[in-house]
């Protein structure tokens, strides 16, 4: 029987399966802004023959070692030859909520407290929330406007926090190992059916900004190193 397509996604499509999990078939298409990729950018940028298969690949790695840490994901199982992955049933926060980590000040944060910070300076593990929304930019949204606006409570807030930091450890010590700094990384949650706070999406190259040697890396070279 074929699968239902449920959602259409940037960077995967979303399926229903018989046993009532989903299937996130990964594509080769990126976010950037004329031709560049940027992990930032609200729109697909560009398409890269590949990418699909690499980031279900480090998407994988990642999943099994933050659910062996004993941290809730969606993950259950990939299919590498057809580029999937199953996993059980989440919500998602709101209309989509997204969630950084950041250990050094570039990109979008610069760009807001650039007066108050220099370029590159360090971070404590420090999380932000904003809201998916193309037309808005992705708006910056608090804690506590999260549970004005009924999007979670203080608890899920608070897991999701706490999951956010644990998680960008296990990635960020990882990457270390192989010469790499992890500079920010960008995660999605949603909540299982009794409101348990779980990681979804996908953990891959093209939602982290990673250097070597104070050099930004591109998703393709990152994937390349990381796997070599």
């Amino acid at each position: 029987m074929e699968n239902k397509l449920v959602y259409t996604g940037k960077t995967k499509n979303v399926y229903a399966l018989e046993n009532g999990n989903y299937l996130l078939k990964f594509k080769d298409d990126v976010t950037g802004k004329d031709g560049v990729f940027d992990p930032g950018e609200n729109s697909v940028g560009l398409t890269i023959d590949g990418v699909g298969d690499v980031n279900l690949r480090m998407s994988i790695y990642f999943f099994e070692k933050i659910n062996a840490a004993g941290i809730s994901t969606h993950y259950i199982s990939a299919d590498l030859a057809n580029t999937t992955m199953e996993v059980i049933p989440a919500k998602p926060f709101g209309k989509g909520l997204e969630v950084i980590c950041r250990h050094k000040a570039v990109g979008s944060f610069l760009r807001r407290y650039g007066q108050y910070i220099e370029e590159g300076a360090d971070l404590p593990a420090y999380v932000e929330t904003t809201f998916k929304n193309d037309a808005l930019g992705d708006p910056l949204v608090t804690k506590d406007g999260l549970v004005v606006l009924g999007v979670m409570t203080e608890e899920q807030y608070d897991s999701m926090k706490e999951m956010t930091q644990k998680i960008t450890k296990i990635v960020a010590d990882d990457l270390l190992e192989k010469g790499l700094v992890l500079y920010d990384i960008k995660f999605e949650y949603g909540y299982d059916a009794d409101g348990n706070v779980i990681l979804i999406d996908e953990i891959a190259s093209g939602n982290m900004r990673v250097y070597k040697d104070g050099k930004y890396i591109d998703p393709m070279t990152l994937s390349e190193l990381f796997f070599a």
